[in-house]
């Protein structure tokens, strides 16, 4: 007899895609809590920067996994995997409808597919010199440094190459990843947008940042002892905010280099959510399309 897997729902997309607000019409509609899966939006503090849903955008619907974390202090996947899965559990004890929703590959991975990480923690200036390298230049990087991990790592996709050689550069080694067996039924949902689309969206959301006061966050979290190295190891907005504070760059370079990494990092994401096959994608606007799929899936 097959084991009856409780079921979840993962909401997927780049940065600026909309999906924490289809996260919250989805809780809205299945009577569900969402689980926000993203590496900085764990840290207290780190609010306008990363695009935090406010409480007025979760309207009244309970959110997980944010503010869990001191931003000086470094958060490993594995410690999201174990507190993740404490509150979904808790969420299906209680007969709700757990939503994962969040654009950070190893987090989601974590849960939908229940995947055990290594302990090794996230280097972020690493991954920043890493993040503008091909596939081919990061395999190649992999093929000397473990050989035995490049054999049977997918070649194509940059988010498991970097974090092969991270790991490597710290163990010497990839230690081999465990099969275990799934935890949860996932039904996975992608935003899709097209290029342009997205791209000005990542635009605009830039320009609303720092007039929200993303730069007078940023000093706060300074004056309050989070260090400018600190800052820059946080990676994307934070490198650049770090700069700008220190004198190095101006408001109009710091304002492009954020649009830039940004649009680098939507552009890695659509790869990593490209490589699932059991993603189902749909647009902002197919919103009764997307009710209908998770309707069909909770109740089959």
């Amino acid at each position: 007899m097959t084991n009856i897997l409780p079921k979840i729902i993962a909401i997927l997309g780049p940065t600026s895609s909309g999906k924490s607000d289809v996260a919250v019409l989805l809780a809205k509609k299945f009577d569900g809590e969402v689980i926000s899966a993203d590496s900085r939006q764990v840290y207290k503090g780190l609010d306008i920067a990363t695009g935090k849903i406010t409480k007025e955008e979760m309207r009244d619907i309970p959110h997980h996994m944010l503010d869990v974390a001191d931003p000086k202090d470094q958060y490993s996947v594995a410690q999201f995997k174990r507190e993740a899965e404490k509150i979904i559990d808790d969420i299906l004890k209680r007969n709700k409808t757990p939503i994962i929703c969040g654009g950070t590959g190893q987090y989601v991975d974590a849960i939908t597919e229940n995947y055990i990480t290594p302990t090794t923690l996230p280097n972020y200036e690493l991954r920043e010199e890493l993040s503008g390298k091909t596939v081919e230049q990061l395999y190649s990087e992999l093929l000397i440094l473990d050989p035995k991990r490049a054999l049977d790592i997918d070649r194509n996709n940059p988010r498991r190459l970097i974090r092969a050689i991270e790991i490597a550069h710290d163990l010497g080694t990839v230690p081999k990843q465990e099969e275990t067996p799934l935890k949860y039924d996932a039904l996975k949902i992608a935003i899709s947008t097209d290029k342009e689309t997205l791209r000005s969206r990542i635009e605009m959301r830039t320009q609303k940042r720092i007039d929200q006061g993303m730069i007078d966050e940023a000093k706060s979290l300074h004056e309050n002892g989070l260090t400018f190295k600190r800052m820059r190891e946080l990676g994307l907005e934070y490198k650049y905010l770090a700069d700008y504070l220190e004198g190095e760059i101006t408001i109009d370079k710091l304002k492009q280099e954020i649009f830039f990494k940004d649009w680098q990092y939507a552009k890695r994401q659509m790869t990593w959510l490209k490589r699932d096959t059991n993603i189902h994608w749909f647009a902002l606007s197919d919103m009764q399309k997307i009710f209908d799929e998770v309707k069909y899936f909770l109740e089959k």
